[in-house]
């Protein structure tokens, strides 16, 4: 198998595990409060992750940037508590749609924070991904709720998490940033579940072993198709995870989606794409400078 079908069975893979997690995160909620599974997420993502230590050897936690590691797991944390809080409080289709939206906020960060050029055509794209956000929100129409405008701020956290780990490639090991990652966030976690801590109960367990489980192996695959295959091109195989997650929805949670969540998630998912490929161009054009210099 070429490495170019390896890296789009590995999106698959990996869009198929973030799907079911969100399933998984759902189930548990009915049993015990969003903030405790995004705890158990971590515990549980910790031990899947503690081969890659063993196997790697404990030098490769040795770093003078362990600030900016807590900042990034901090930001993470406060993403990932939202994120689940809005899969627990929305139609899975429509927490999945807005989600797509984090692009969006990761070019606007790129430009403030990093200090990126971007021109006319990618702010075109941005803009119109935000008014596909508006057109599953539909302000005016509906009541803005609660639980979307979460789902909207967990997509801005995690563009703010995207960054950070930006900063952290420069110099640190890919699996250094997953492993203080888990290492970090997990006793984190534990400090919003306690307020509402009950004790899991039967197949709960279950789910959320599933939730850390299916979260590691989505990572992982994602990781090593961007090493296989080309990011603009991989980016389109993401937008299989709504179907799947409507469709899950429909069957287990009796839920609907509407054409408008279809419609908007639709402009959101073409406008990322975009920025996706615009994105992989201009680096290979860096890239081809660069070696002709």
């Amino acid at each position: 198998m070429s490495a170019v079908a390896r890296a789009g069975w590995l999106m698959l893979g990996s869009t198929v595990c973030f799907a079911l997690m969100a399933v998984a995160i759902r189930f548990a909620a009915q049993d015990v409060h969003a903030f405790e599974v995004v705890f158990f997420r971590n515990l549980f993502g910790l031990l899947f992750a503690l081969p890659l230590l063993l196997r790697t050897g404990t030098h490769i936690l040795r770093t003078n940037r362990l600030g900016l590691y807590a900042l990034r797991c901090v930001i993470g944390l406060c993403a990932m508590l939202t994120g689940f809080w809005s899969l627990v409080h929305l139609p899975l289709a429509e927490a999945i749609s807005l989600s797509y939206t984090t692009p969006l906020f990761v070019t606007i960060g790129a430009v403030l924070v990093l200090g990126e050029v971007v021109r006319a055509r990618r702010w075109t794209a941005v803009a119109i991904g935000f008014i596909g956000a508006l057109i599953i929100l539909r302000p005016g129409v509906e009541a803005l709720s609660t639980a979307a405008l979460v789902a909207l701020l967990s997509a801005a956290l995690s563009a703010s998490a995207a960054i950070s780990i930006k900063f952290l490639a420069r110099t640190e090991a890919p699996d250094a940033i997953v492993i203080y990652m888990v290492l970090i966030m997990t006793p984190l976690s534990l400090l919003p579940a306690l307020p509402v801590w009950v004790w899991p109960t039967g197949e709960t367990w279950l789910w959320l072993v599933a939730t850390g489980m299916l979260g590691t192996l989505g990572h992982f695959a994602l990781t090593r198709a961007y090493k296989l295959g080309d990011v603009s091109a991989l980016q389109s195989i993401n937008f299989v995870q709504l179907p799947i997650v409507a469709a899950l929805g429909w069957w287990l949670f009796d839920e609907n989606i509407d054409a408008f969540t279809a419609l908007g998630a639709a402009i959101i998912f073409a406008s990322t794409l975009y920025i996706a490929h615009r994105e992989a161009v201009l680096a290979r054009r860096v890239t081809t400078d660069a070696q002709m210099q």
